[in-house]
């Protein structure tokens, strides 16, 4: 049985990290905010390492959880030296698909091997342990993964060479962010028009306008409470990432773009850490503005 290592305990990573520990797999955790890892090991009955380089020692594989880009490449540099030769890494974080390429370089210098794994699905969803999680890097080490894989998520697809994950959870990011603006607009439409909104939903939902989103986020709208699932900020700084691949191609998005403006506006009011259905407070304001 493998013996894994959990680096990031946030919303995403910590029951993540539980979903590990359930199927015997879980050895230590670590996280930039020491206390979170004391607690979480102190409930798990596992290692709490106070370095990086102390996470590495004895396990099979380590699985990454952390915020942005420079995150990601400091944990794998600190890590590396440290790692034992064909201990697999595996980074469910989401960033660039460049990023993931580097990563796996660095790594490929210490016989170790890496996985870019972004996840998808919600805080909901790492609980439960039904992530759909969307995977780079070599058919062997994919493999090798599914034990670890297959205990934090339900569909796991290997997409091809290191960054296809993390190009992958790029298009899932863009998708959301069409839904997130049109779930938002119809709401506050409905709501314009003075419909009962929970049966909205309830009715809407089994349409074929429905969406994972619609269902599990719209009530967040019609009580006006944004209760993070995944925060605006962290979507802004995905879509930024989008924004970023596409302009490789040199191609600008407008969903991407329009997204992001609303974001913007939404972290000036003091919004950037509610949910991404917080979309809704500017759609709202739109039939509230006076006519002419």
């Amino acid at each position: 049985m493998l013996k894994v290592a959990f680096a990031g305990l946030g919303a995403m990573g910590a029951p993540m990290a539980r979903n590990l520990h359930r199927a015997g797999l879980l050895q230590a955790v670590w996280n930039r905010t020491p206390s979170r890892a004391h607690d979480l090991a102190a409930e798990l009955g596992v290692r709490a390492a106070q370095q990086l380089a102390e996470l590495a020692e004895g396990v099979d594989a380590v699985v990454i959880c952390v915020s942005a880009d420079a995150d990601v490449l400091d944990v794998i540099r600190q890590l590396a030296p440290a790692l034992a030769p064909d201990t697999l890494v595996i980074d469910c974080s989401t960033v660039g698909a460049d990023t993931a390429r580097i990563a796996a370089a660095l790594l490929a210098k210490h016989g170790v091997a890496f996985l870019d794994a972004p996840v998808s699905g919600g805080t909901e969803g790492a609980e439960r342990g039904t992530l759909a999680i969307m995977v780079g890097g070599k058919d062997a080490d994919f493999a090798r993964a599914q034990p670890v894989l297959q205990a934090m998520g339900k569909t796991i697809t290997h997409f091809g060479p290191s960054g296809a994950g993390q190009a992958t959870k790029a298009t899932n990011q863009i998708m959301c962010a069409g839904i997130i603006r049109a779930v938002a607009e119809a709401m506050a439409f409905a709501k314009a028009n003075e419909l009962p909104l929970e049966k909205v939903v309830d009715t809407l939902g089994k349409g074929a306008g429905s969406s994972w989103y619609f269902v599990n986020r719209a009530p967040n709208m019609i009580r006006d409470s944004y209760p993070a699932g995944f925060r605006v900020r962290l979507h802004a700084k995905d879509l930024a990432i989008c924004r970023a691949m596409a302009a490789q191609h040199g191609v600008e998005l407008p969903v991407v773009e329009e997204m992001l403006e609303e974001y913007r506006q939404l972290i000036e009011r003091g919004h950037g850490d509610e949910d991404i259905s917080a979309a809704y407070r500017l759609k709202v304001e739109l039939f509230e503005r006076p006519r002419d």
